[in-house]
């Protein structure tokens, strides 16, 4: 039950799950669970800066009640919605909303003028409107110890002391941005006043309060969303970088606070609900697998890199149609027969386009051919962004004119997609029956880049594989399409999602537990698209005894996936037989509840 107080120096909200304190004239408001524990003082004073201006808050004003509670004590309410004014150097207008619900809360700012929006600070920001605790910068202070963040990267842990930054984004690569195994991942940080144990797989003890965006479709205009800490303080940070025009009234998304989980996976499904009940994600109950895409998954990325391994040269030199020829000649003579069979690097003659290098695949119709009389299926590696073989007028570009990535927002290259993948997929084509979509970290980013569009970020990546989605499914109905976004934004534009690489070889630390870190990913990805298909992934790994001990829980997490053929690890150590047995085993149990 809700119950809304009012009193001469503060207004206070509290319901079973938390309390909300919002003193008069100061500039942050106090948020405690529902056992009155201190979670966090929250800075009232966000900042939105310009391209040409840096926001700073000049004043704060009294809450103000949006919506009355009921008459008599203020129960029964089911939901009071505040507004703080907020004077600004940079803004027309600002105004901090609330919006308080019996198990949840809402944060957001609206905007008035005109600019480019490069950063929008939450729960921060540069303030000089309440003298008491001086000027400049304010970040909210923080009462919990631990940090989960559902975007994995290594060296890997599922928990971080609440200390340390972190990002939710759709970019990766380079020193700082090993966080692209999921792009991305579902906007939700999760925290605990529980401190961390000393096992990097341990989840500690709840209550936790999930801290997550509530966006609607079509403004996921930023490219990251990030939890900054520094010393006992935080805050959240959306990055624009500019791409995102205010012109007249402009409202912030939501960050939605929903305390009293269990554990973490428990937030990440409760805000997917939250999502959903507003309409701002597709249903899950749209998603429909098609029997196929249950089968095992060879992937030839792995037997690739050991070839180059073993004879030098680069992996993507091995995609030759002999070369996978010899690879599934391999697995038949242990019995193992891969009901889906990806190519992956190497098979295009150039990444931007769909057109085969016929040096190496010289009949690739005809191979595709061979496998679909055999009961296969074929899915073609697809390398998002690369602008290789595309003409300039067709990509996002510098201030120099180069072009760094495509652009799904141009007309000439989708059009030019739509045929690639007709040729990929169509009867007439090569015939291929779908694609395995990678490198999708490598998203456009930067103030300095341009689109023909108006969509960046988040938004642009979404385009992206939409395109390739619906393009797919036109030609061939009944096309998978594998990325690795197991957010609940992008559920209409995949039909599995890939667990992605383990930590990489450089990054694998003593007591790693390759099990344990996909199981982890794996809890992230029912939580936020339930019921979508998984592929396992198998890559890469360290040695032999991990590739075993994860072998034998593949079919426990999704659809089993091997990339090897004879030897696994940097030091290539065989396969034995008790390994194909294995294999086949669990692709048996899939393939048993698959028709079931």
């Amino acid at each position: 039950m809700m119950r809304v107080s009012r009193h001469d120096d503060r207004l206070a909200v509290a319901t079973s799950a938390y309390r909300l304190t919002i003193p008069f004239g100061r500039s942050l408001c106090h948020l405690e669970d529902a056992d009155g524990r201190r979670l966090a003082d929250l800075a009232l004073c966000w900042s939105a800066h310009r391209a040409d201006a840096l926001d700073t808050t000049l004043g704060v004003g009294l809450p103000e009640l949006m919506s009355e509670p009921p008459p008599g004590d203020g129960q029964g309410a089911a939901s009071v919605a505040v507004r703080i004014r907020l004077d600004s150097s940079a803004w027309e207008a600002k105004s901090l909303h609330i919006e308080c619900r019996e198990d949840e809360l809402s944060f957001w700012v609206e905007l008035r003028g005109e600019g480019r929006l490069t950063e929008l600070h939450a729960f921060a920001g540069y303030s000089s409107g309440t003298m008491g605790p001086g000027t400049g910068w304010f970040a909210s202070e923080r009462y919990f110890q631990t940090l989960f963040s559902p975007e994995p990267h290594g060296p890997e842990r599922i928990c971080w002391p609440a200390s340390t930054s972190a990002a939710i984004d759709v970019v990766g690569g380079g020193p700082g941005r090993g966080h692209w195994f999921f792009t991305p991942p579902p906007f939700c940080f999760c925290v605990s006043r529980t401190a961390l144990s000393a096992d990097p797989y341990d989840v500690p003890d709840g209550p936790w309060l999930a801290m997550a965006l509530l966006t609607e479709p079509g403004r996921h205009g930023y490219v990251a969303f990030s939890y900054q800490a520094a010393e006992d303080t935080f805050s959240l940070r959306l990055d624009y970088e500019g791409h995102e025009r205010v012109s007249g009234t402009w409202s912030s998304p939501r960050v939605i606070l929903i305390p009293d989980s269990a554990d973490p996976y428990v937030g990440l499904e409760r805000h997917r609900r939250a999502l959903e009940t507003r309409g701002l994600v597709p249903s899950m109950d749209a998603y429909e697998p098609v029997p196929w895409w249950h089968e095992p998954i060879f992937c030839g990325w792995g037997a690739q890199v050991q070839d180059a391994l073993r004879c030098g040269g680069s992996a993507s030199q091995s995609c030759t149609q002999l070369d996978y020829d010899r690879y599934l000649r391999s697995l038949a003579e242990h019995r193992v027969i891969p009901g889906t069979i990806v190519i992956d690097d190497g098979w295009q003659g150039a990444y931007g386009r769909g057109e085969v290098d016929r040096s190496r695949w010289p009949d690739l119709r005809g191979w595709i051919a061979e496998r679909h009389s055999a009961g296969q299926h074929v899915l073609l590696w697809w390398k998002a962004w690369d602008p290789q073989g595309l003409p300039p007028e067709w990509c996002v570009s510098d201030t120099t004119g180069r072009a760094v990535a495509v652009d799904p927002t141009s007309a000439g290259y989708v059009e030019q997609l739509n045929a690639d993948l007709e040729l990929m997929l169509g009867a007439d084509g090569y015939d291929a029956d779908g694609v395995k979509v990678d490198f999708t970290a490598s998203t456009p980013s930067g103030p300095a880049l341009q689109a023909q569009g108006a969509l960046w970020g988040v938004e642009l990546l979404h385009r992206l594989l939409d395109v390739i989605h619906a393009g797919a499914r036109s030609v061939k109905p009944e096309a998978l399409v594998i990325t690795h976004a197991p957010n609940p934004y992008f559920a209409g534009v995949q039909g599995m999602i890939r667990l992605n690489d383990f930590l990489r070889f450089s990054r694998i630390e003593p007591g790693t537990d390759i099990v344990r870190q996909l199981r982890h990913r794996y809890r992230i990805v029912k939580a936020s698209l339930p019921g979508m298909l998984i592929d396992t992934d198998d890559w890469q790994v360290p040695d032999r005894a991990s590739w075993r001990a994860y072998q034998a829980v593949k079919a426990e997490l999704g659809v089993p996936s091997l990339y090897h053929t004879t030897h696994v690890g940097l030091a290539s150590e065989p396969l034995e037989e008790r390994d194909y047995s294995a294999i086949r085993r669990s692709w048996a149990v899939t393939r048993t509840g698959a028709r079931n």
